[in-house]
C-alpha cells in the first residue's frame, strides 16, 4: 500500500460535538451497541452486496488524533481542553462484528455491530457508513451488470466519471467484488489487486495517417493482446477490415476489437460474421458505450455477438439509483454487565429499529443448500434448530411460512476485540469467488431484476416480542 495521510476527521462535525458532550456529560465511557443496517436495495432489486469492511478496518486501525487534529479542534472555541487531552490519548478499544464482504444481505438486517465506550462507538459512525454504503452500493450494480451479461466478462471503465478519487479507487474494488473481470484503473490493481486492462483511444488511431497504421503500429508493440478501437471512423467500412488486415499479417496470440458507438446489436452481429469469413475465430468482441444491466440484457436477447462488455459511468456511480442508504442506529447500553435495550420509534414503520445485541442466522435447506430464509435473534439465543421452524415477515406479519430440514449459519464474523483486530481480511479474489458462490445460494426468483421475490427476514420470537413490549412502553 501506499502512504497512508491520517484521515481521523474525515467525520461529521456533530460526532466531535457528540463526544465533546458525552466525555462532559461523564458518559465517555458507558457501553453502548450501534447497528449498521440498511433498509431499501438499490434499483428495487432482490439483494444488496455487502462490501467495504476492508477500508472500515484500515481507518479503525490508524485511528488517531494528531496535534494538528487538536490545533484545529481547540480553534473552533467549542471544546475542553481535558476533552483535547483525551483526545490526544485517544485509544480504539471496541468489540466489532461484520458480515464478510460478499456477502448477499437484505433490508434492515445488522451488518456490522460496534460494542464499545459511547464516545468511541459514537464517533466511528461517519465512516462507517461512508465505507460500507459507498462499496456495497457499487458491488451491488456490478452484480446486477455481471448477471445481465450471462457468462460474458464485464469490465469496470469509470474511474473518468467516478466521483472523485477514493470512488474511482474504492468502486472499482467493489466492482470486482460484484464479479467484474477487472477494472480500467491502474491504481486499484497495485493498491487492491484488481487486475486492470484496457486498449486504446480514439485518439490513437487518429494520431496516425491512417487507421491501418494506426492498428498494426499498436499489434507489434502489444502482440500478445491486441484489441483495436475499430469505430473512429467506420465500423464495417473500414474499422473491421483493417483490423482483419492486421491480424493476418501480424498474426497477435489474442486478438480482438471493440466498439464503442452505433448499434452495438448490429453492428456485432456484422462483425461477427465478416471476421468468422476471415478465419478469425478467436477474435474476441468487445463493447462499450454508456452500458447498464438492462441495456446489456436487451442486446444480448436481440442476437448481439459480444464477448466482453466495458461499463463505464452508470457502474462507478450506480446512475440508476446513487445512494445506498444505510444508517447507524443505538441498539443497546449496557450498565453493569446487564444490556438495556434501546429502539428508535417513528409513524414510519419502516424506520421503527430492531432493539437488543443481536446476531444474524441464514437459514440453508440441507438438500439443495439454497437459502431459504435469515433470521435476526438476540445475541444469547440458541441458533434456530433444523427441526419446523416458522418464518415471518415482520412488516407483514400474516405472511408466514414453516420450514424444516434446514442447517443455520450465523452470518457474522468478529472483526475487534477490545480495539485489536482479529479479523484475518481475505484477498481480493477470495472476496470475489465468495460472492458468486453465495449469490448462487439464493433462488432464481431473487435474481429478477423487475419485482424479484422478497426473500424472509425474520425476528426471533423473542426478539419480536421485546420490540413489542418497548412499542408500547413508549406509547405510555
Amino acid at each position: 500500500m501506499t502512504e497512508r495521510i491520517n484521515t481521523t476527521l474525515l467525520t461529521d462535525f456533530y460526532e466531535l460535538t457528540m463526544a465533546n458532550g458525552y466525555f462532559e456529560a461523564g458518559l465517555a465511557d458507558d457501553i453502548a451497541y450501534f447497528d449498521l443496517f440498511f433498509r431499501k436495495i438499490p434499483d428495487e432489486g432482490g439483494f444488496a452486496i455487502m462490501a467495504g469492511l476492508e477500508q472500515m478496518i484500515e481507518y479503525l486501525e490508524n485511528l488517531k488524533f494528531e496535534e494538528r487534529d487538536i490545533e484545529y479542534l481547540r480553534k473552533k472555541g467549542i471544546f475542553s481542553e481535558k476533552f483535547l487531552d483525551y483526545l490526544r490519548d485517544f485509544k480504539f478499544e471496541c468489540d466489532i462484528w461484520a458480515v464478510p464482504e460478499g456477502t448477499p444481505v437484505f433490508p434492515r438486517e445488522p451488518l456490522v455491530t460496534v460494542r464499545g465506550p459511547v464516545i468511541q462507538a459514537q464517533f466511528i459512525e461517519t465512516i462507517m457508513l461512508l465505507a460500507i454504503n459507498h462499496q456495497s452500493l457499487i458491488a451491488t450494480k456490478a452484480n446486477r451488470i455481471v448477471r445481465a451479461a450471462q457468462g460474458r466478462g464485464v469490465m469496470e471503465f469509470g474511474t473518468r466519471r467516478a466521483h472523485g478519487a477514493s470512488g474511482a479507487v474504492h468502486g472499482a474494488r467493489a466492482a470486482y467484488i460484484g464479479g467484474c473481470i477487472g477494472t480500467a484503473c491502474a491504481i486499484a490493481e497495485r493498491d487492491y489487486k484488481v487486475p486492470a486492462m484496457g486498449t486504446m483511444a480514439h485518439s490513437w488511431v487518429q494520431m496516425f495517417d491512417s487507421e491501418y497504421e494506426a492498428f498494426k503500429t499498436y499489434a507489434k508493440i502489444y502482440p500478445d493482446n491486441c484489441v483495436l478501437l475499430v469505430d473512429t471512423y467506420n465500423v464495417i467500412k473500414s474499422g473491421i477490415p483493417n483490423a482483419i488486415r492486421v491480424f493476418q499479417e501480424v498474426k497477435p496470440k489474442k486478438m480482438g476489437i471493440r466498439i464503442d458507438s452505433g448499434d452495438v446489436t448490429y453492428l456485432t452481429k456484422k462483425a461477427r460474421a465478416m471476421l468468422d469469413k476471415a478465419g478469425l475465430h478467436d477474435c474476441q468482441i468487445v463493447v462499450s458505450n454508456s452500458l447498464d444491466e438492462y441495456i446489456i440484457r436487451d442486446v444480448i436477447g436481440q442476437g448481439a455477438c459480444i464477448d466482453t462488455f466495458g461499463v463505464g459511468e452508470r457502474l462507478i456511480t450506480s446512475k440508476s439509483e446513487p445512494v445506498f442508504g444505510g444508517v447507524y442506529k443505538l441498539a443497546a447500553l449496557e450498565k453493569n454487565g446487564v444490556i438495556i435495550p434501546k429502539m428508535k420509534i417513528s409513524e414510519n414503520v419502516e424506520k421503527i429499529t430492531d432493539p437488543g445485541f443481536k446476531t444474524l442466522y441464514r437459514l440453508y435447506d440441507k438438500d439443495t443448500n439454497k437459502a431459504i430464509a435469515d433470521v435476526i435473534t438476540l445475541d444469547h439465543e440458541d441458533p434456530p434448530n433444523g427441526g419446523e421452524y416458522e418464518i415471518f415477515d415482520p412488516l407483514i406479519t400474516w405472511k408466514r411460512k414453516k420450514v424444516s430440514n434446514f442447517y443455520a449459519k450465523n452470518l457474522r464474523v468478529p472483526i475487534f476485540e477490545k480495539g485489536k483486530c482479529v479479523y484475518k481480511l481475505p484477498g481480493i479474489d477470495e472476496i470475489r469467488n465468495y460472492c458468486k458462490e453465495q449469490v448462487d445460494t439464493l433462488w432464481e426468483e431473487i435474481l429478477r431484476f423487475e419485482k424479484p421475490h422478497q426473500f424472509y427476514v425474520d425476528l426471533s420470537k423473542e426478539l419480536w416480542e421485546l420490540k413489542q413490549k418497548l412499542i408500547e412502553e413508549y406509547k405510555k
